[in-house]
């Protein structure tokens, strides 16, 4: 528990303990220009009755995408979350649990734990998984992190088609450990094998790649393995979309060596930019360099099933600084909720879910590039997420289709400003055909007003 002083006498101790005379002093090093120079302008006490309304008036506000079709991915999904999912994940027993040091007493949260590792490394068809990270693009840093080694130095390349968001998480943390980052060029939507080529060296330790990639498209994945294991770099896979994972093959099955993803999709809900979970597996041979949180099964004195956090040497809590991460926690309740959605779908589910996505994103590609003016950038192989040149600029599209009652795509000139004016469009299984009809008539309705 955190102890919070109450008395002026106890303050005026602790800041003199850190060498303060103020709490003004503790707050020099932030530059004046981004600080706030006026009181704060809070209103008065309420009663909780009238906090209560006020603040469900306020979330009343709120776009709800069951009444408001999205067409936004791009690295967070909307996908169905069976009624299972949060009455057994929200239930007293996980949602209340902390940290399973005590195995004696963490026996559920332990077990629920081994099976979503488990289920992880189903899906990626590798050796182990761990109890996951923050999110996807901190699982991508692990990765590189443990592709450099402890030495932090060596050169690691990614692919233009990795999300964007990871690039700079990426660019970060080896600006702080010291590894060189490169991008490799694009070709058609998908990483270009001919800059892989040219850019893979004795000193590359690693290649990321994201599969399907940002703009949905998939990459020619077996000839990446093979270019980049002739250098003996490690090859990391990314996804952010984990449904993919139903109708694609598994990121084991064409020579993956750590698959780093994002699994918000799986039985968790889309949140303002959270929460979010990352996944992280690998092959065996890097079982004792994993990230964070491992737990294992085993047996008790009297020869019945117990779970474990396991190789806790390598963890903070430990090793301090020598650590395999600095990662100290996990995202235990999102992956809770993750593995009742697994078991809920089942194999056949699963793969029904990726298929769903599959059709339903090729035919609303098929009706929006039939609208003039709307084109499709790439050629390749898509999954539920395609590029789109659009005849508006995205941030002007979005801003009409809002006023249809429809969330647009994702504005591809934030990131990607050579494409033009392009939006990246994403359909799920939630999506109906009387939605795509609907988002079809906004823009036939927007482009023709505009004209």
């Amino acid at each position: 528990m955190t102890y919070v002083p109450h008395t002026s006498t106890e303050r005026q101790e602790m800041l003199r303990a850190v060498g303060a005379t103020t709490i003004e002093d503790l707050l020099t090093p932030i530059p004046a220009e981004v600080r706030l120079q006026r009181s704060l302008d809070l209103p008065p006490a309420l009663p909780e009755l009238d906090v209560r309304r006020m603040m469900m008036g306020l979330a009343e506000q709120n776009a709800d995408l069951d009444h408001y079709p999205s067409f936004l991915g791009a690295g967070s999904y909307d996908h169905f979350v069976p009624s299972i999912v949060p009455h057994l994940a929200k239930r007293a027993e996980f949602l209340t649990s902390y940290t399973p040091y005590q195995p004696e007493i963490s026996q559920g949260m332990l077990q629920a734990t081994y099976e979503f590792q488990t289920m992880v490394c189903q899906l990626t068809d590798m050796d182990v998984a761990n109890a996951s990270l923050y999110d996807g693009s901190t699982a991508v840093v692990e990765a590189a992190l443990l592709a450099v080694g402890p030495s932090g130095r060596g050169e690691v390349l990614v692919s233009r088609a990795l999300d964007p968001q990871y690039r700079v998480t990426l660019q970060t943390y080896a600006h702080a450990r010291g590894f060189t980052l490169r991008e490799l060029a694009l070709e058609d939507g998908a990483t270009s094998l001919a800059a892989l080529e040219e850019a893979l060296s004795p000193a590359t330790k690693a290649v990321i790649i994201q599969h399907p990639n940002f703009f949905g498209s998939l990459e020619d994945v077996r000839a990446i393995e093979r270019l980049t294991h002739r250098t003996k770099a490690l090859f990391v896979v990314a996804i952010t979309e984990p449904a993919s994972l139903g109708v694609l093959a598994a990121p084991g099955a064409y020579g993956a060596d750590i698959v780093a993803a994002e699994g918000q999709s799986l039985g968790n809900p889309i949140g303002y930019g959270g929460p979010a979970l990352g996944l992280f597996a690998a092959r065996a041979e890097f079982l004792r360099r994993l990230p964070g949180r491992l737990a294992g099964k085993t047996v008790d004195t009297r020869g019945q099933t117990g779970y474990v956090l396991t190789l806790q040497t390598r963890e903070q809590q430990i090793k301090r600084e020598r650590a395999t991460s600095n990662i100290c926690t996990n995202q235990a309740l999102l992956a809770v909720a993750a593995t009742v959605y697994l078991a809920a779908l089942g194999k056949q589910g699963f793969r029904e879910l990726g298929e769903q996505c599959l059709r339903r994103a090729h035919y609303a590609r098929e009706r929006i590039t039939a609208i003039a003016g709307f084109t499709p950038l790439f050629t390749r192989p898509f999954f539920d997420e395609f590029a789109v040149a659009t005849p508006l600029p995205a941030e002007q599209l979005n801003a009409a289709l809002r006023d249809h009652g429809i969330v647009g795509g994702y504005d591809l000139s934030r990131d990607y400003p050579e494409l033009g004016q392009a939006t990246l469009f994403c359909v799920t299984e939630t999506r109906t055909r009387e939605d795509i009809e609907t988002l079809v008539a906004a823009l036939e309705e927007i482009v023709g007003t505009e004209s």
